[in-house]
């Protein structure tokens, strides 16, 4: 345990930024036993590491480690955890849990045994916490990290203080909060048609010349380590579904055809819907349903978009289209945050209620007529009025 303990204070000690990512703060802290999910790349690693870093108290003992390291081939994850406690450890932060075989009952045995040690874990987007091994449904208190929101990314960039606002607040106050952002963003319109290019994944701060290669050897990990090691799948079945977010990336938004689509690819029906379910969890995608339409593992989705602006531009250069980029941007932002879904006037309903069409600076309310608590989101603009709202707006709720 010894060089797990030299290898945490190394990795303590070359972490030299303290932008914080929005959840750092919102997570209850004092829980003996937290999940943390997010897509690759989000920023899950170091958000354990300024925790320990700089959150926790002088009396508090912390170990980091990462479950792929080599100690667990011939180690366990209980027996760490047991070791660790009787030299007096209180926090034990495991990175990337779907890495090891045995995580969920492993994590049951510590949190039954061990109650005087707090443990927090991060995993894959993909891995369904509630369906491993052992069900920690009760003892599990789970969050997700998402990619970064606007706000976040002029917050970092700028060194500011934006504050969060939600949805309702912003259709209600969007001309004070309209200004609240011009006051500290000289251009936001500027600022935004940059975080659609870049703005969603923390390394853009490293420099975005090499901003997209990394992001296409991030999707390459999270298809090929993460989809395997945690759906069990061969390199080919995954180079397949790698195949299809192709496919998917140079036609979304679409309504998939699952017919043609698994005679155009070579997938079976079930394999292909599977995929797809595979490929939203993974934050790659973003599959949407009308209201009316009852949602199984096997269910059509009705409309697909790539899961954010950042991977339009890496994985769909030649067929960028405005429109896409501003649905894909709302869409993003809103998921996890609230329920959302297609309507059949407009583009989204949100939480069931309010419904928004999406367009340019001359987008006007003719295809929302008579559509009851609707909006129309204008891109291009710094200031709405009545119910146009800024679309960048939407991008300061986290």
């Amino acid at each position: 345990m010894n060089d797990l303990f030299i290898i945490s204070e190394r990795i303590l000690d070359a972490l030299d930024t303290r932008k914080e990512r929005y959840l750092l703060k919102e997570i209850d802290w004092s829980q003996r036993l937290i999940g943390v999910k997010g897509a690759r790349g989000s920023g899950k690693t170091t958000l354990l590491l300024q925790q320990i870093k700089f959150h926790l108290s002088p009396s508090d003992k912390a170990l980091y480690t990462s479950l792929d390291n080599l100690y667990f081939l011939n180690h366990t994850l209980i027996g760490l955890a047991e070791e660790f406690a009787l030299q007096g450890g209180t926090h034990l932060f495991l990175d990337e849990v779907h890495k090891y075989p045995n995580w969920s009952r492993e994590l049951k045995l510590i949190y039954d045994q061990l109650p005087s040690l707090k443990v927090i874990f991060t995993s894959s987007s993909i891995l369904e916490i509630n369906k491993g091994e052992s069900d920690l449904s009760r003892r599990a208190v789970k969050y997700i990290l998402k990619e970064m929101s606007f706000r976040e990314y002029l917050n970092i960039k700028h060194n500011l203080d934006l504050p969060s606002f939600d949805f309702e607040y912003i259709l209600k106050n969007q001309k004070e909060v309209a200004l609240e952002l011009k006051k500290q963003v000289e251009f936001p319109v500027a600022e935004f048609k940059e975080y659609l290019k870049y703005g969603c994944y923390p390394y853009s701060f490293e420099g975005i010349d090499n901003y997209y290669p990394k992001l296409l050897d991030t999707i390459n990990l999270m298809l090929e380590v993460d989809v395997s090691s945690v759906e069990n799948m061969s390199f080919q079945e995954s180079r397949k579904i790698k195949k299809l977010l192709v496919a998917i990336a140079q036609s979304a938004p679409f309504t998939p055809n699952v017919s043609k689509l698994s005679e155009r690819l070579g997938f079976s029906r079930n394999f292909l819907l599977n995929s797809l379910k595979i490929l939203d969890r993974a934050e790659l995608i973003h599959e949407f349903f009308t209201q009316s339409k009852g949602i199984g593992a096997f269910t059509k989705p009705e409309k697909l978009y790539l899961n954010n602006t950042n991977l339009i531009y890496a994985l769909a250069q030649s067929q960028l289209e405005e429109g896409t980029l501003r649905e894909t941007f709302f869409a993003n932002q809103m998921k996890h945050l609230y329920e959302i879904h297609l309507a059949k006037k407009g583009d989204f309903i949100v939480n069931r209620k309010y419904t928004v069409e999406i367009g340019g600076k001359n987008k006007t309310t003719q295809q929302i007529t008579g559509v009851k608590n609707a909006y129309v989101l204008r891109d291009d603009i710094e200031i709405g009025a009545l119910k146009i709202i800024p679309l960048h707006l939407f991008g300061l709720m986290y």
